[in-house]
This record gives structure tokens, sequence and C-alpha cells, in this order.
């Protein structure tokens, strides 16, 4: 895959950079404090991001920004993701403009520490050793925080993301949970834990003298999903973040149910060393929460379920 290098400059360029509508520089706080540090600009959200408005609103914290490490204050903060996951990562119109939540948070966490941000796309195996050469500052790209990765970067847990069902608009199954899908059918991807959470919920069926849940197997979720559609199966399991995505969209006509007991926390990955960007990663993501943004940029995507109440390092299990 080519790596293709995105920076997100306020509309209008360096010309009109100063005059940009909605454009923050760090010398617009009212206190004066940061008067005598360089006026940066920050970068405004794409016009198709659908957390725009949230994100461009958002204002430095004169406190982070001040300890923020000095290579974000002189060249900005360089992200790493794999665009092509929706909700989570995908592109514009354009075919080169990353957005989506992850792309949202890395822009908000950017202009809460007062730095410019650049997305770089690379493939997801790339991800973790260009953040360990230093070649990017942190990889945000839907990633579990598991024991193996933390022996490799340090993570700041940002969502917590599982399963879902996804069904027909307005549920006419009665569908809320494992246990509703006895005897019905229910469409999956094949060979992945879609798979296997549907199994076991057939074996839990069976222990429990219900009838069986009838799987139906596809190479991918838009198969699956079709089958909800056309009637053919009551329920399609998937990850939470692709059945919201859908669900999201009218033209479907379906609603995403979430699955307790699936979640796991999905991390920002940095530099075990790193300790200043670590923690200034980590003071941002509280300071969204805190302020009610991150919950804006959740609610923008249409993935409230995935809400974490701290920014938690290496909370994965």
């Amino acid at each position: 895959m080519n790596t293709r290098i995105l920076t997100m400059l306020a509309v209008g360029g360096l010309l009109t950079a100063t005059a940009a509508c909605g454009a923050q520089s760090l010398d617009a706080d009212d206190s004066g404090t940061a008067a005598s540090a360089p006026a940066v600009v920050l970068d405004q959200a794409p016009a198709e991001e659908k957390a725009a408005d949230v994100i461009n609103a958002i204002t430095p914290d004169q406190e982070l920004a001040a300890k923020a490490p000095a290579s974000l204050k002189s060249g900005g903060l360089k992200v790493v993701s794999s665009i092509g996951y929706p909700p989570m990562e995908l592109y514009a119109s354009d075919g080169k403009t990353p957005i989506g939540f992850d792309p949202a948070l890395a822009r908000a966490i950017a202009r809460k520490l007062g730095v410019k941000v650049t997305i770089t796309d690379e493939e997801f195996n790339s991800q973790i050793p260009g953040v360990l050469t230093g070649r990017y500052d942190f990889v945000i790209s839907s990633m579990s925080d598991t024991p193996e990765r933390q022996g490799q970067v340090t993570f700041v847990d940002y969502v917590q993301a599982g399963a879902a069902l996804l069904v027909k608009k307005g549920n006419p199954a009665g569908i809320t949970g494992p246990g509703d899908v006895c005897g019905k059918t229910v469409s999956v991807v094949d060979n992945g834990s879609s798979m296997e959470l549907a199994e076991s919920y057939d074996a839990a069926c069976k222990k429990d003298g219900k009838p069986a849940v009838d799987i139906l197997k596809f190479p991918g979720d838009t198969e699956a999903m079709l089958q909800v559609g056309n009637g053919r199966a009551q329920a399609s399991v998937t990850d939470y973040v692709v059945a919201a995505y859908k669900a999201a969209d009218p033209k479907l006509d379906m609603e995403a149910i979430s699955l307790d007991g699936t979640a796991s926390p999905w991390g920002i990955g940095m530099k075990p060393d790193n300790k200043e960007l670590i923690d200034s990663v980590k003071g941002a993501l509280d300071s969204l929460i805190k302020s009610g943004e991150y919950g804006g940029l959740l609610k923008a995507w249409n993935l409230d379920p995935l809400a974490v109440e701290s920014a938690v390092v290496n909370g994965g299990k």
C-alpha cells in the first residue's frame, strides 16, 4: 500500500490561515498565557467529517500545551492509521482525506495540545514498527490493547469495543441478546470471531434444551448483512462498530444491539520510553472526556456505547 501523508490545514492555506474561519491560535487564549509563544493556527476538520463542528470548537488546554513534547510543537503530531474500516477510519469522497472516529480523535487530541497533525495511511502490520522507529508519534487504528502488544508499545485506551447483533429496524423478531436467537437464523462472516460467538450461542441454546441456532456463513460482512435485509436471517453477528455504521444509514433500515460481555479496550499505541508523549495524550483524552467533547465525537459517528470514563494506560488483559 502506498503511504499517503495527509496534512489537514485550515481552508485558505498559509496566506489566509490567520484569518481562516474558525481557526484557533494558541494566542487566542483570553488570559494571554501563550502570548509569548509563536502563533499556531490549528487544523480544521475536513468538511465531510461528521464530528467537524465538535473538533473545530476545541481550544487548546494551555497547561497541557505547555507540557507537550517539543517535537510536537515544532513538527506537529505524526499519526499513523489504516484507512478502510468505517466508521473508525475511512476516506472522504476525494479518496485521500481520512475521516472517521479515529482521525477525529487524533485531530481533537492535537487541538487540545495546541499542535498541528498529520495522518498517514499504513498497512496495519507496519504501524507499530513505524512508532518504534520514531517515524510516527502514535498509532490509532482500531487496535486492540493486548498483553502481547503491550510488550512493544504503551497504550492509552480510548474506547471499549465489542460485538453486536444487526437486526431490522424496529426489531420485529424481538431479539435483545444471545438468549433470543435460539430457533432463529443468524448470519455471520465465516471463520471469524462473529462465527465463534454464534456457535457459542448455539451451544448454549442446545444445552438449555432450546431450539438450535441456524448459522449462515458468508465471506464478508456485506453478504452477511444482506441476509437480514432480505429476511433470510433474523440477525447478523458482527463488530459493534460495523453494526453501528450500518444502522446509521437510513437506507438500510436496520439497528444495532450491543452484546454485553464482548467489549475489550482499543488503544492509542506509543513508544514506551516516550513518557512525555504518553502523559500528554492521556491528559488530552481525559480533558476531552471531562469536557464532553469526546462524547460529542462518539455521538457524531453513532458510537456512544464505546465510551470510556477515563483514559487508562495498558488496560488490556
